[in-house]
């Protein structure tokens, strides 16, 4: 200041140029200020975001509710019009799409894409993997300006997220943060989903013949006798199916063929019953089927299929000249006959198959 005061010889403007430099100073403090409390707002929204993002996934059960748990916060942090999640399911091999549109009242809608040429193997370039994911999503539902990040299970691409707006405006590098961290989860979410799925359907198949096991049977039996039927009026059948002689193929052919054959045994089963009907192998030999909307003379005409069915399997690949089996017929004489009491009488009918001389059916 000093040196200010020599070189004017003059103290006003001195006084003048020192209050600007105070003002200058203190409204760049004031909008420094303004942006810091700004960027920690921004920060903290995204962050609670993001939070609530986890939290639901966390709670999460299934493909839709991982959805549904992410497309809230994402719309409200990201200002897009609309969220897209596809998915490619392990089981099916489809590549499901779900659209929300951020708008009130618009409800989402679930969509299988048309094929798309995907490399999903953990060697593929996963920025071509999620172009084609783009490019089939914007193509399909008719959408532009979209922000895409990839779905992952460890390295491999299993899917995408993909925002779109109608704005043309850059999309801001919050809402890329926000987007990459819910992929990262969204993509684990979906495969613990997967892998779970995965579990229960072993947990209610039978490894050997890939019918339903008995503890699916029981426990579809069981639901129907809680919650009752779609048609009172319906009655229920039960089919108890045995091969004749199974101890002696696995003795003379060895249980490798053996397996074979209750292989080729289950699929003739599955295969003849109608639509609706429940086939399960029950253990060992031995098979069931639940009927619906069976007469007798209907039970008695599907067991008899069932009958000529494995009959006529051509078993010559492993050495069998062929097998039989004897079935056992039961149906409810009033609809709100319990389950478990067909099944006993099935069973006492199969017993009299087996007694009358094998390869064929008997009603109780």
């Amino acid at each position: 200041m000093a040196i200010l005061v020599v070189l004017t010889g003059d103290a006003q403007p001195l006084g003048s140029v020192v209050v600007g430099l105070v003002g200058v100073v203190g409204a760049a403090a004031w909008f420094h200020r303004q942006a810091l409390v700004r960027l920690d707002t921004s920060r903290r929204t995204e962050a609670e975001s993001f939070a609530r993002i986890l939290q639901g996934l966390s709670r999460s059960v299934s493909p839709a509710t991982i959805v549904e748990a992410m497309v809230g916060d994402l719309g409200r942090v990201t200002a897009a019009d609309h969220c897209v999640v596809v998915h490619l399911e392990r089981q099916t091999g489809a590549l499901v799409a779900t659209l929300v549109s951020m708008r009130q009242g618009v409800p989402s809608t679930t969509s299988v894409l048309p094929p798309i040429d995907l490399d999903t193997s953990s060697e593929a370039d996963p920025e071509r993997v999620v172009e084609r994911l783009a490019a089939g999503v914007e193509a399909f539902f008719g959408i532009a300006n979209t922000l895409t990040v990839p779905l992952r299970h460890e390295r491999a691409v299993i899917g995408a997220i993909i925002l779109s707006r109608r704005s043309p405006e850059p999309w801001p590098a919050a809402t890329q943060r926000v987007l990459a961290g819910a992929a990262l989860e969204a993509g684990a979410a979906l495969e613990r989903v997967d892998s779970s799925r995965a579990i229960e359907a072993q947990a209610s198949t039978d490894a050997l013949t890939g019918l339903p096991n008995r503890r699916y049977f029981d426990e579809f039996c069981g639901l129907l006798g809680r919650h009752g039927r779609a048609d009172d009026e319906a009655q229920l059948g039960v089919l108890m199916v045995d091969i004749d002689w199974f101890k002696r193929v696995n003795d003379t052919y060895g249980h490798d063929v053996g397996d074979q054959v209750l292989r080729a045994v289950g699929r003739a089963i599955a295969e003849t019953v109608r639509d609706g009907d429940v086939p399960a192998r029950f253990g060992g030999e031995e098979f069931a089927v639940l009927l619906r909307h069976a007469t007798r003379q209907a039970a008695i005409e599907v067991a008899e299929r069932v009958r000529l069915a494995v009959d006529g399997l051509d078993l010559r690949e492993w050495r069998v000249p062929g097998v039989s089996v004897s079935v056992g017929v039961a149906v409810g004489a009033r609809f709100d006959q319990p389950i478990a009491d067909l099944l006993i009488q099935a069973d006492r009918a199969l017993y009299r198959a087996k007694r009358a001389g094998r390869n064929q059916v008997v009603a109780a």
